[in-house]
């Protein structure tokens, strides 16, 4: 059943959109640090960097994939907004077509040039053998994961967040209790958690389907609704910095590994603020209310950079103690906690060009967020970490500093595009 975010007070519906966003991507992200943690207690430093590789080529296609799907939240929202049922069951069967043709293609794709994307990752010849099984098993359950943000996009878009919530919660508790099965007792290894892991997304979808099915999601679409359509989005910065890391040795892979799995736990706030203002800004738009989208905007910004400012003092105390959970190798701890205590600031800045990105969205131009990434990639974040990998061999921090200045870069232009198309965009979408 759709909700209605287009009236009442800004701020409680940003709590009820976000939270149980938030507690998804959380548990969502709990996938992939549940097997670096559960494989660091059985296994060495070779089995947690293929893993942490492994896992950095499986975000890439998840990105890839929400990417895809934010489109349709978008879509959906807006008609939602604008109370044209006819639209939203287009939009939901658009997707649908869309994505199954997708990542069929993908998983094809990338099984067929594995051998060569472990080559390309410059993986650790100690860790090679086990991050080609861990992607193998993966590559085969994409199909599942672009199932399932189908579903949590269609949902997102109606203004339930909930019930993805609930979808991932069955799946997540059950991708750890597989995984201390096949790590703990049956001693697989990497494969183990990727098997582990599309089991639970598999059962997550089952899951979802039949209560789609029974008819208490509210939706329903025709055989016409099923036209294809396209949206998309790609960041790719995070897998670059895992390559120069991994060409650093061993210690050093395994380290960045663990701090980027971390790190996208302490993102989950501000990716939460994008897809809330991209949701509730979209519903706006379509009613024309464009007043609540900038305040929808303002509230968010607030709520990010709080959040950053936060975790980006704590860690510079904690960072060890955190790390240090995942292994019990003392050298990869000490790498990563330089890589770390650099590293965190950039909670901060993403924060605010992930809020103005939902924005952006909310009207229908997602490619000023794809643009200021590329920019910001390709300009600042991945040029200046390889630099400050070969100027500083022996320390990570500056590596993890250099990831700071390419949010900076995106939030001048972010702030630039706000200031010149706000005006465009209320005219345009005027009611």
């Amino acid at each position: 059943m759709a909700r209605d975010l287009t009236t009442g007070s800004i701020g409680k519906n940003i709590l009820v959109f976000s939270i149980p966003y938030l507690i998804s991507y959380f548990l969502q992200t709990l996938y992939g640090m549940a097997d670096l943690f559960i494989i660091g207690q059985f296994q060495g430093a070779a089995s947690i960097t293929a893993v942490s590789i492994g896992s950095q080529v499986m975000h890439m296609v998840t990105v890839i994939i929400v990417g895809l799907a934010m489109g349709t939240t978008i879509t959906i929202a807006r008609s939602v907004g604008a109370r044209d049922r006819a639209a939203v069951s287009r939009s939901i069967g658009n997707t649908v077509t869309l994505f199954l043709g997708v990542s069929v293609v993908l998983a094809a794709v990338m099984v067929a040039l594995l051998p060569h994307l472990v080559a390309i990752m410059s993986t650790p010849e100690e860790a090679v053998a086990g991050t080609h099984d861990y992607l193998y098993y993966c590559a085969l359950g994409i199909p599942l994961i672009a199932a399932y943000n189908i579903i949590a996009a269609i949902f997102r878009g109606l203004g339930d967040t909930r019930s993805p919530m609930y979808f991932i919660a069955v799946a997540c508790v059950l991708n750890i209790v597989l995984d201390y099965v096949f790590l703990g007792a049956a001693s697989m290894g990497p494969e183990g958690a990727a098997i582990a892991t599309v089991i639970a997304q598999g059962v997550s979808v089952v899951i979802s389907l039949f209560y789609i099915r029974r008819g208490s999601a509210g939706i329903s679409v025709a055989r016409s609704d099923f036209r294809p359509d396209h949206a998309g989005f790609i960041q790719i910065s995070f897998l670059v910095i895992t390559v120069i890391a991994n060409m650093r040795g061993l210690t050093d892979a395994a380290a960045v590994g663990i701090v980027e799995k971390v790190i996208s736990f302490l993102f989950l706030v501000p990716s939460s603020m994008l897809s809330t203002v991209s949701a509730l800004g979209a519903q706006n738009v379509g009613a024309g209310a464009h007043g609540r989208v900038r305040q929808t905007l303002r509230y968010a910004l607030g709520i990010a950079v709080g959040f950053g400012v936060f975790v980006s003092i704590l860690m510079q105390f904690a960072a060890e103690d955190v790390l240090a959970l995942f292994t019990s190798d003392m050298a990869v701890v000490a790498s990563g906690a330089d890589y770390f205590h650099g590293y965190v600031i950039d909670c901060i800045f993403a924060g605010v060009h992930f809020c103005f990105s939902g924005y952006f969205c909310a009207y229908g131009r997602s490619e000023i967020s794809f643009i200021h990434n590329i920019i910001s990639i390709t300009c600042a974040r991945i040029p200046l970490a390889y630099l400050a990998s070969a100027m500083f061999p022996m320390t990570l921090l500056p590596m993890g500093l250099a990831t700071a200045t390419g949010s900076v870069v995106s939030i001048v232009i972010c702030v630039i595009c706000y200031l010149w198309l706000r005006p465009k965009f209320e005219r345009n979408f005027a009611k």
